[in-house]
């Protein structure tokens, strides 16, 4: 296999789309390439279209290494998508020891989640911190934990899902079998639920002056800060990034969130600890799963 670690692959491996691209150690994008993902999205299937997609990308091999974000848990070796959210057929599958023989390049799993929270954490909003929490506030409530510059997965690659703590227990049923979980509250699916709107909707009402659009925001926001509290106190981390959709209206409800988090946390927990909204868009994945590639098999 390759050992040249100048050059790296990072891809994003999506529902729809694969983003996949070749970066060099400085986080410098040298190409980048995106392509359908095959319907229906059979482990066979989204290999091939891989395969194919990283000879396009780097048809003289000079990325040395492949890191690929997956829709799901990986394992904690990083070498199975133990399941694909999205993706048909998917249930363990050893994607990493796959790529490896078709490429012969070492290859390396995380979901996509973790990968964003570490491309934010390399290029984007966190690149400054060595410990970092990440929040997708998408469809569901996503996210990453980093310290000393590091995933953490735990022992068994499934640590860090803050979209799964417990806000109420009383609260709306979780597909994770918890119920009242901050993704309950703080969800797109969330927003819906409670408003029958869409985020961007309610976002373009409340800046227009509704006043109950700008009342659940921020309800919306001290959800949020609540939710923070627990993970500030389990991590005390320099920064926390908010990205996916919903965290383009962030101004709406941040202050909310900031009030909450100085009520509930000592400061000692949450000293020079700062929130900020995450800048890499649907590009954090694929670079994530680049710097995830550089940590594993780099020097």
């Amino acid at each position: 296999m390759a050992t040249s670690l100048e050059q790296v692959i990072g891809i994003d491996l999506g529902g729809t789309a694969i983003k996949l691209g070749r970066f060099s150690q400085d986080g410098q994008c040298l190409q980048s390439l995106t392509v359908p993902t095959p319907q229906p999205a059979t482990p066979t299937a989204v290999l091939e279209a891989m395969v194919t997609a990283i000879a396009q990308l780097d048809p003289d091999q000079t990325a040395g290494a492949i890191g690929v974000g997956t829709p799901g848990p990986a394992d904690a070796a990083g070498r199975m998508a133990r399941v694909a959210i999205n993706l048909a057929g998917w249930q363990d599958v050893p994607l990493a020891d796959w790529l490896e023989t078709q490429t012969q390049r070492p290859t390396v799993l995380a979901n996509d989640a973790n990968c964003a929270g570490l491309g934010e954490a390399w290029l984007g909003s966190g690149r400054q911190f060595q410990d970092v929490i990440l929040l997708t506030l998408g469809t569901g409530v996503g996210g990453a934990v980093i310290l000393n510059g590091k995933l953490f997965v735990g022992r068994l690659g499934a640590a860090a899902e803050p979209g799964l703590i417990t806000l109420n227990p009383e609260g709306p049923p979780c597909n994770s079998g918890n119920q009242g979980s901050l993704e309950q509250y703080c969800s797109v699916r969330a927003v819906r639920r409670e408003t029958g709107c869409e985020p961007g909707d309610l976002a373009t009402q409340a800046k227009a002056g509704d006043e109950s659009a700008i009342a659940f925001w921020q309800t919306y926001g001290r959800h949020l800060g609540v939710g923070l509290t627990s993970l500030i106190y389990l991590f005390t981390p320099e920064a926390i990034i908010l990205g996916g959709g919903i965290s383009a209206g962030a101004d709406l409800f941040l202050s909310a969130t900031w009030a909450e988090i100085e009520r509930r946390v000592l400061p000692s927990s949450r000293e020079g600890l700062q929130v900020r909204v995450a800048e890499l868009g649907n590009q954090a994945g694929m670079v994530g799963a680049a710097r995830l590639a550089f940590q594993t098999y780099g020097p």
